[in-house]
């Protein structure tokens, strides 16, 4: 994951490379451009001032024939030519590439042309001039290099304004996020974000003030609705259990009132049992538990293991332990109870006769294994209520539970099928 501004950051980055990229070329051919008009204004100026100081010397024909030879062998660049009237024609101008020997036989210069008739004494001559044009590699080399000078400079530039807007401009944005981070829903504490003069990120504040709001209070009525529920729900399950109880002890029940009876007082049990798993995960989602306790985890496995041993006795179950001593935990015991107890009870309830289970406590882990002829649905596994056997006896809860109790400990419970048996494994 990388930060919003260097999101935007990058692709404005490469834009601008591809833009300076492209700019070389256009450059070049402007100042190219510029470059031979300059040269062809001072050709011209050149040109017509020569012409022009030839005719106010008032030479005699000898004197200028010498005076031009003179001035083609001293100005190598230039040559003025007497020519005929028939070759009067307009001014020619074009670039050309000349070697010079005299420096190296594969050197080669660009040259700016000139051609144009002038008049000296009334007779006409034709004036011929070069003048050197840059190199074009040299050119585009100069260019280049300011071009990436530049480039670094935008990049540079960049990089620093990223920093410190990042550390003005979005820190309300940041403060808010760690406000958010910090923020539980069951302490109801009312939150408050920084101010901004930014109007997105006051905006953003404002939204989620009532955002927040309005969980607090949907909190609070369904934590209030679950708890009256599973309180008010405990009396008259405990009032009707106990008369059915009594009904059950009386000696004048025909058969099959006694299994009607019977019937009504094990959906009772189960309904009862339905309830207060729903009211401890109510509670753990309020965090109502204390987790600064500090207790052995191997002691609470063993006990569980002694308490439940007569529902291993029924069933002939194998029972094999490897459980390692002294490892001692921080969090609530009482959840680590419950979660041990429905991790070996939904094992054995899940292990047919004369089957094996495998409880293992080592580095940390705690896993159960049971055997099993095919995998769970892994999709249904924790969810509230899923059935996962023929078993009617269970409530639906009790992987739910265990999960929650988990998260309440920040530990992870995985599942996985292997060599034909069921393993649930706690990473501690």
């Amino acid at each position: 994951m990388k930060p919003l501004l260097s999101k935007t950051t990058k692709p404005f980055l490469i834009y601008v490379l591809i833009v300076l990229t492209i700019s070389i070329p256009v450059y070049y051919f402007v100042v190219d451009t510029i470059w031979k008009s300059e040269l062809d204004e001072h050709n011209q100026i050149i040109v017509e001032k020569t012409a022009y100081e030839f005719n106010q010397l008032k030479l005699s024909e000898d004197q200028l024939g010498k005076s031009l030879k003179l001035w083609n062998n001293i100005q190598p660049e230039t040559n003025i030519e007497k020519i005929s009237a028939n070759r009067i024609k307009g001014d020619s101008v074009y670039t050309n590439e000349r070697h010079l020997p005299f420096i190296s036989e594969h050197k080669k210069e660009r040259y700016r042309c000139l051609e144009k008739v002038v008049y000296i004494q009334n007779r006409p001559y034709l004036f011929t001039i070069q003048t050197n044009i840059e190199e074009t590699h040299e050119t585009i080399a100069v260019i280049a290099m300011i071009t990436v000078f530049f480039f670094v400079m935008i990049v540079v530039g960049l990089l620093y304004m990223n920093r410190r807007l990042s550390a003005s401009i979005w820190r309300p944005f940041r403060e808010t996020l760690d406000r958010l981070k910090t923020f539980k829903l069951n302490s109801q504490n009312k939150i408050e974000f920084p101010a901004s003069d930014t109007v997105e990120f006051e905006e953003l504040n404002q939204s989620l003030y009532k955002l927040i709001e309005h969980n607090i209070s949907v909190y609070k009525t369904q934590k209030e609705f679950t708890e009256n529920a599973s309180h008010e729900l405990q009396t008259p399950l405990a009032i009707i259990k106990n008369k059915l109880d009594l009904l059950l002890q009386d000696q004048d029940l025909t058969e099959k009132q006694y299994r009607i009876v019977e019937d009504m007082n094990r959906a009772l049990t189960r309904s009862s049992r339905i309830n207060k798993n729903l009211l401890l995960l109510a509670k753990i989602d309020n965090n109502q538990f204390d987790n600064s306790e500090n207790f052995s985890f191997d002691q609470l496995l063993r006990q569980s293991i002694d308490i439940l041993k007569e529902h291993f006795e029924q069933k002939n179950i194998d029972v094999q332990e490897y459980i390692e001593s002294n490892v001692r935990l921080n969090g609530n015991s009482s959840l680590t109870e419950i979660m041990i107890n429905n991790l070996i009870v939904n094992a054995i309830r899940h292990t047919l006769p004369d089957g094996s289970i495998a409880i293992k406590l080592r580095d940390s882990v705690f896993e159960i294994s049971n055997s099993g002829v095919e995998k769970l649905n892994t999709d249904l596994l924790f969810k509230r209520f899923s059935k996962l056997s023929a078993d009617h006896h269970g409530s639906g809860l009790g992987l739910s539970i265990i999960q929650e109790i988990c998260k309440f400990h920040h530990w992870t419970v995985s599942y996985r099928f292997e060599n034909n048996h069921h393993v649930f494994s706690v990473n501690l």
